[in-house]
């Protein structure tokens, strides 16, 4: 059957305004200026602390500035289309925005610690030969505010509001979904500073990942204005490889990208180097060794990362044995190397697993120069 159509709002978001922003509006709607700092906190408060969905809920705001809000802005949050739960904890929420375009975004509870997986981009660009989402073509970057609602979204389900000031069900977050994050550098920026922001969602950059495949130039930049932990998608030792299994490695190949992270704040959190081992590809001893060398005075660690396997997937997980002598190799150089445990693979939510249904068009979004 046909997908009924989505009306579009024309309305801007009020989720992903900075502070700036929601103080800009409330100029707009006449706010008058000695009341206007007081007005902004307290719209903030409801947005990103209380997790307000409505704005009849914002008591604490004048009746008829909620109506004159409620006419300029929308606080929609994408529907959860579908929600999956692993066997082993994991949830999958699929999660559909106005324009009827769908991402997915996981959720991996732990003893101690959660952490919410989250998209960047409807589709991806860089047709990484491994991963899932890559065989999807790059509809469109998604928006601050549909980024923001990711998170926002998790804290409805799992009943997480207003922000909880000790332990946390949701207490980590990294951007390792869909899409390659720097390539919508302006808007993870936009969000993470929100999430960021101790008065509201009060993520601390200790508990955010941020995960790339190499854009080179905005990891400088990422580094300078996030500062939140930084995990490359290295996955080759050498370039002949690389360029097959990461395609972005023709344009910033090992060793510029390799610069990039020498030059990254990580004095108190070393870069996480992720590779994926694929069965008789990059999974020998002398690609260990390598993998020391180059990595050689950055303060990092190594994630080996078991293959998950996908339908068509060209390749095979190395075996048990052979990622266990790969992370000997690698941890007697002094880089710890753990082995990470598959979560969701059941549902298809493991790395490299992501992919939604939309088959629309190939976006045209520009790439840094």
């Amino acid at each position: 059957m046909p997908q009924p159509s989505i009306a579009l709002s024309t309305k801007p978001d009020l989720i992903g305004l900075g502070r700036a922003a929601l103080s800009g509006l409330l100029a707009e709607l006449g706010v008058p200026e000695r009341a206007r700092a007081m007005r902004a906190r307290q719209l903030w408060h409801w947005l990103y602390h209380q997790g307000a969905a409505d704005l009849a809920a914002m008591t604490t705001l004048p009746a008829s500035l909620r109506t004159e809000l409620a006419e300029r802005a929308s606080l929609a949050r994408p529907d959860v289309v579908a929600e999956q739960r692993s066997a082993d904890g994991t949830i999958k929420w699929l999660l559909r925005f106005a324009d009827g375009q769908t991402v997915e975004t996981v959720y991996i509870p732990d003893v101690e610690r959660g952490a919410l997986c989250i998209s960047s981009q409807v589709g991806c660009s860089l047709t990484c030969t491994f991963c899932h989402t890559g065989t999807m073509p790059l509809v469109r970057n998604l928006r601050a505010s549909e980024i923001l609602a990711q998170l926002l979204v998790a804290r409805d389900r799992l009943g997480e509001w207003p922000t909880p000031a000790g332990q946390r069900q949701l207490s980590h977050i990294v951007v390792m979904g869909m899409g390659e994050p720097l390539l919508n550098y302006d808007a993870i920026r936009q969000a993470l500073t929100i999430a960021m922001d101790p008065d509201g969602l009060a993520f601390t950059r200790r508990k955010i990942t941020l995960s790339t495949s190499g854009i080179v130039p905005k990891i400088t930049e990422c580094g300078r204005e996030l500062g939140v932990g930084l995990a490359i998608s290295l996955h080759a030792v050498r370039d002949e490889l690389r360029d097959e299994l990461v395609p972005i490695n023709r344009r910033w190949p090992i060793a510029a990208l390799l610069e990039a992270c020498r030059g990254y704040p990580a004095e108190d959190r070393p870069i996480t180097f992720e590779y994926v081992m694929l069965a008789g590809v990059n999974d020998s001893d002398a690609d260990a060794r390598e993998l020391v060398r180059l990595i050689a005075g950055i303060p990092a660690k190594v994630n080996l990362i078991p293959f998950n396997p996908w339908p068509g997937a060209a390749y095979r997980c190395s075996p048990p044995e052979r990622i266990e002598a790969f992370a000997r190799i690698v941890a007697r150089a002094g880089y710890p190397a753990p082995v990470r445990q598959p979560r969701g693979r059941d549902i298809l939510a493991a790395c490299g697993q992501l992919k939604t249904a939309s088959q629309r068009e190939r976006g045209r979004v520009p790439e840094p120069a």
